[in-house]
């Protein structure tokens, strides 16, 4: 198989790795057409510095160099993003995707060499290669490949991309009908199968309320009461601007004035807790809340508080 195949549709995958034979058969002397010490593209989740050597009548060789840590993916994890960002961008008429090469180099002051590795991918459809496998390449080869020098460093044009801002906290109102179904754990006697949505349906139509059990102390209460506070807690906080680090003081205070139970005081403060909140996970599921969650469900609370981390923006 040749490197000149199509590769759309069907689609065609490069020639296997075939050591010195196949370097021997890519090499020949391109130019340095392209030097980008960040190298970017829309949605792209990274940066890199891109040397693409190009010559008429020869395939493209894309070095891609990236330092270990930087902000966003890594060169290997992205190996198929980034090589198709580059096809797209600067060779888009060519049927492969350029010779891949890339080299992750280690922080300042790390021990660990670093080299370049070839990258061959099993195929590829238009700017969407796939199935990559690495291979090292010295330098030497791979100087050889373009016939030209390549740049071994991140580049003086590199600069470090900004961090993404930490997601926010933030507290707010959700229907406890949309809720995930909670799992049984724990507490066999209380949660024994989680609540059926039909159930769940009824008791918001037909909600119980007075009805405190002893078996634990999320069925000791009353949740309608409760959440009834943390609404009205929640609305006062954004009013006054209240950090969320903050709310589980602001809701202590809050039940003290309003001559709440120790039950009720708990109840709502744990609501209002930034370790201890209702957390529905990005899924479905609970990464805490499901206790609370059960009870609430069984006696037709409507609406209670929940806490999301957001991004910022």
């Amino acid at each position: 198989m040749t490197d000149d195949l199509p590769c759309d549709p069907p689609a065609e995958s490069e020639p296997p790795f075939g050591g010195q034979d196949e370097l021997r058969a890519l090499a020949a002397p391109r130019r340095l057409s392209v030097d980008d010490h960040t190298f970017t593209a829309p949605a792209l989740p990274g940066t890199f510095r891109l040397q693409l050597f190009t010559a008429p009548g020869a395939r493209p060789v894309a070095v891609a160099t990236q330092i270990a840590g930087e902000e966003g993916m890594s060169l290997m994890n992205g190996a198929e993003t980034f090589t198709g960002a580059v096809w797209e961008r600067h060779c888009p008429d060519q049927d492969l995707p350029p010779v891949w090469v890339e080299r992750q180099l280690e922080a300042q002051g790390a021990l660990e060499e670093t080299r370049f590795r070839r990258v061959v991918f099993a195929g590829a459809d238009r700017y969407r290669p796939h199935g990559p496998h690495w291979s090292v390449i010295t330098h030497e080869q791979l100087q050889d490949l373009v016939g030209a020098t390549v740049a071994t460093d991140r580049g003086a044009g590199y600069v470090p991309r900004p961090a993404e801002p930490d997601p926010q906290l933030v507290f707010a109102e959700f229907a406890v009908a949309r809720l995930a179904r909670p799992e049984p754990f724990r507490e066999p006697a209380c949660m024994p199968a989680g609540v059926p949505w039909r159930r769940r349906w009824t008791r918001q139509v037909l909600p119980r309320r007075g009805d405190a059990r002893t078996c634990c102390w999320y069925h000791g209460g009353d949740w309608h009461t409760v959440n009834a506070m943390a609404l009205e807690i929640l609305e006062r906080a954004r009013a006054q601007s209240v950090d969320p680090d903050d709310m589980e003081e602001f809701a202590t205070a809050h039940a003290a004035e309003a001559a709440a139970t120790r039950w009720q005081t708990e109840a709502l403060t744990s609501l209002f807790s930034v370790s201890n909140a209702i957390q529905p996970a990005s899924q479905t599921g609970y990464i805490n809340g499901q206790h609370r969650a059960q009870a609430m469900l069984e006696a037709g609370v409507r609406r209670t508080v929940v806490l999301h981390y957001v991004d910022e923006t």
